[in-house]
């Protein structure tokens, strides 16, 4: 699927939704690791970007929205809108991250 078909908003300009398939969405759950847990927290006493969890989150966010693109395709769908995130800390040092849509056939106008 391509990521121009992919969109936040309810309409993508220039085609019609032709067909509605439904609800799709990709989900990961991830825990630090020790190393991780450490090394961030190392970064936290110097201030500014905590690179090693941006990384983390990054990663965890592309396989959910990579997940989500997939039950699309399955689904038979050749775009998704209203696409959302949300995530949820399920225990001390595990997160939920949801990424969630709705998977459409569109045709250019």
């Amino acid at each position: 699927m391509k990521h121009e078909l992919t969109t936040t908003a309810f309409t993508l300009e220039g085609y019609t939704i032709s067909k509605n398939l439904g609800i799709v969405r990709g989900i990961v759950v991830r825990s630090r690791s020790i190393f991780g847990t450490i090394g961030g927290s190392l970064q936290t006493i110097l201030g500014g970007n905590i690179s090693l969890f941006t990384n983390l989150c990054e990663k965890t966010r592309t396989e959910a929205f990579d997940m989500m693109t997939r039950h699309a395709e399955e689904l038979g769908a050749n775009a998704i809108i209203g696409v959302r995130y949300d995530a949820t800390e399920l225990m001390q040092g595990v997160s939920e991250v949801l990424c969630y849509g709705t998977a459409v056939v569109v045709e250019k106008l």
